[in-house]
């Protein structure tokens, strides 16, 4: 009896069920097709108790390189504590290094993404490029609240005075030199939102990190395992450190007890089999995104120069030794679990793309010294 008037309940709230009851604002709407409530308990909008209605709508417009777009992550953590209902959407183009479960709707850079932008009413929207096409996209969104850099009589402009800093030290490299904030203190505050000390966020695979680290962990026999990132990509090649640095740090390291493992991409794959080569370090090659994700997962420390993979050891939570040259240090924020090293000698050329001098100021940087600082942070 039971059962039957619970099925002609369902019947008759389903059977009265018109457009008008439908919850476009729950988190579960497609728009399109059954939401996974109506898929799995045939429930509907005026019977539905997994109904979770959304708050703010908030885009963040991100796009540029893969490594930016994992440091800007701390602002998804803090809408999140703000406005923990919020729906929060990113247009990007690298969607990949975004989880999808902390993100509701992530948008790859393409026509379709910003037709539905362009279409689309926010609450807060968030442009943190200085791209022509993103400026000029945050000028034309519907949003009660922008934030960051927009377009204005046929140039860049700050949506508020609060990213005026920003642009001027874009502008003007004798600004920049004098910055005392990292990125994360000047997005928060473009926002006109106070850092405190939200983490990165990262798409990778924890099945998959748990491989490489169960196989390194064989493989170095218990020892402290050591990555070391000797790439840097093309745009600013004044990073490189030298490949006989390389070579002695890798041999220090395997004379006090570390276990060194060469890291990067299909760029540095002929340095790195060279260094695997000539000192016996390992190796693991070259794989996919996700699988170099994992791989650093494994890494109990990581040396790297400014690149890429700084911002990956930060969103993996890794200790790290930074080698920065060309760049104001004050603009990384490491939480607490790395070091800056600096040639000894200064760097004559700020933000540049060629050196200035004979001998390179990375040439400065000694094996020894980066040694020492991976020592202090394996005793930590």
């Amino acid at each position: 009896m039971l059962d039957t008037f619970n099925f002609l309940t369902k019947f008759v709230q389903n059977f009265f069920m018109n457009i008008n009851s439908v919850k476009y604002n729950c988190r579960y709407f497609k728009g399109y097709i059954p939401c996974k409530p109506n898929k799995l308990y045939e429930v509907t909008c005026n019977n539905c108790e997994y109904y979770e209605p959304t708050g703010k709508k908030i885009l963040i417009i991100k796009l540029g390189a893969m490594g930016d777009v994992i440091r800007t992550t701390p602002l998804v953590v803090k809408y999140r504590s703000i406005y923990p209902d919020s729906e929060i959407s990113w247009l990007t183009l690298s969607p990949d290094v975004l989880p999808k479960n902390k993100v509701d709707k992530i948008y790859k850079y393409n026509e379709t993404s910003l037709f539905i932008i362009k279409n689309t009413k926010y609450d807060i929207a968030v442009n943190l490029d200085k791209d022509e096409e993103a400026c000029m996209l945050l000028a034309g969104i519907n949003a009660v609240e922008k934030y960051g850099f927009t377009w204005n009589e046929d140039h860049i402009w700050p949506a508020t005075p609060a990213a005026e800093h920003k642009l001027i030290t874009g502008f003007f490299d004798n600004y920049s030199r004098l910055n005392t904030k990292n990125y994360l203190e000047e997005i928060f505050e473009i926002c006109h939102l106070t850092f405190g000390k939200e983490p990165y966020l990262l798409n990778y695979n924890k099945e998959l990190s748990l491989k490489w680290t169960n196989t390194l962990k064989e493989k170095s026999n218990g020892k402290t395992i050591v990555g070391l990132n000797t790439g840097c990509g093309d745009r600013w090649p004044t990073r490189l450190w030298e490949t006989d640095y390389w070579i002695e740090l890798i041999k220090l390291l395997q004379k006090n007890n570390f276990f060194p493992m060469v890291l990067g991409g299909p760029p540095e794959d002929s340095l790195n089999k060279y260094l695997s080569g000539t000192t016996g370090c390992y190796y693991p090659g070259t794989y996919s995104l996700e699988e170099f994700f994992a791989i650093t997962s494994a890494c109990d420390i990581v040396v790297t120069q400014v690149s890429m993979m700084m911002h990956i050891a930060t969103a993996l939570q890794k200790k790290m030794v930074l080698m920065n040259n060309i760049f104001n240090k004050n603009e990384f924020y490491l939480y607490e679990r790395g070091v800056i090293v600096e040639p000894s000698s200064g760097c004559d050329c700020y933000y540049g793309s060629s050196c200035k001098r004979k001998v390179p100021c990375m040439h400065d940087i000694k094996p020894e010294v980066i040694f020492s600082e991976i020592s202090k942070l394996s005793s930590d």
